[in-house]
């Protein structure tokens, strides 16, 4: 027996009750709608369960794929991937902790985030309303958008690592820089952050929020299938202008396509595969450098087994 099966075994020995499905199609979870099966699929719906999960599974030397919407990923498709995957949505309590304080677990979405925030009246968080991500993953990789990051109001969160174990960092320990954090390239686990507020007039902050979603409506592939913007922004420069000045926009492979709303994003028209979808973006990439010099890096977190 292999240390993945192994580990499910105890897994399931450890927590009885924990939802877990075998061979589940990652293409089920993903927002690009691509993906083959992994070998297990869990569901926990508390942070102590993700912790137990965390041990267990480090005992056998497993790094799970721990993902929430599944908003960012481009997943193989190639074949079964030979991983144990954990889908945290199910932890997603959000509470307030102070007058102006929020906290909220790894798996709360963003837009259910930003609603509870304005029924408390606190704004700050009106810029998230429509990213379709979760805490955890927008803490990792600071999630942001109309200038305005996770960053600007991640008091302090609550995280575990195979070496550290539970540990809290606060402020500038986070690491924040232009999507990077200290847990972007690391495999240690946001359980839950705590966000810092302001108040504000609830109908102010519900207006703030139509307007930024009707900008969006506006620019971006919404009715695609996509993992959100493809590429980070360029220095001294945007992505999407690039790709469009090189004369790219539209450009397809496959039934994968350079959106015609919004360069910035690689969209499947409906049953594009992996290997499309990385031709695409090799393509892009290839003759924005050519053309340009500029290296376009990833924004889409690529999982291969």
């Amino acid at each position: 027996m292999d240390s993945v099966s192994k580990a499910i075994e105890a897994v399931i020995a450890q927590l009885p009750h924990l939802e877990f499905r075998l061979g589940e199609p990652m293409k089920k979870h993903t927002s690009f709608r691509i993906g083959a099966p992994v070998r297990a699929m869990l569901f926990p719906k508390t942070t102590q369960e993700m912790a137990q999960l965390s041990g267990t599974l480090s005992r056998f030397g497993i790094v799970p794929l721990i993902f929430g919407n599944g908003t960012n990923l481009l997943v193989d498709d190639r074949k079964t991937l030979e991983m144990i995957a954990v889908k945290t949505t199910g932890v997603s309590e959000i509470v307030q902790t102070g007058e102006t304080q929020i906290t909220a677990a790894m798996g709360a979405s963003l837009s259910r985030l930003a609603v509870f925030a304005c029924e408390c009246g606190l704004t700050g968080l009106e810029f998230a309303h429509g990213i379709p991500g979760s805490l955890g993953g927008a803490v990792s990789i600071n999630a942001g958008a109309y200038g305005r990051e996770m960053k600007d109001i991640v008091l302090s969160t609550d995280a575990i690592s195979d070496v550290a174990g539970f540990y809290c960092v606060a402020g500038e320990e986070h690491g924040f820089s232009y999507r990077h954090s200290r847990f972007t390239d690391a495999n240690d686990i946001v359980l839950s952050s705590t966000l810092l507020l302001q108040k504000s007039d609830e109908d102010k902050i519900k207006a703030k929020m139509g307007e930024l979603a009707e900008r969006r409506r506006e620019s971006q592939p919404l009715d695609s299938l996509s993992a959100g913007s493809t590429f980070k922004r360029p220095k001294g420069g945007y992505a999407a202008t690039l790709i469009e000045q090189a004369g790219l926009k539209g450009f397809s492979i496959g039934e994968a396509q350079v959106s015609e709303k919004h360069a910035g994003f690689v969209v499947n028209n409906g049953a594009a595969t992996f290997g499309d979808v990385m031709a695409v973006i090799d393509h892009v990439r290839e003759t924005v450098f050519a053309r340009f010099g500029v290296e376009l890096e990833l924004e889409n977190k690529i999982v291969r087994s």
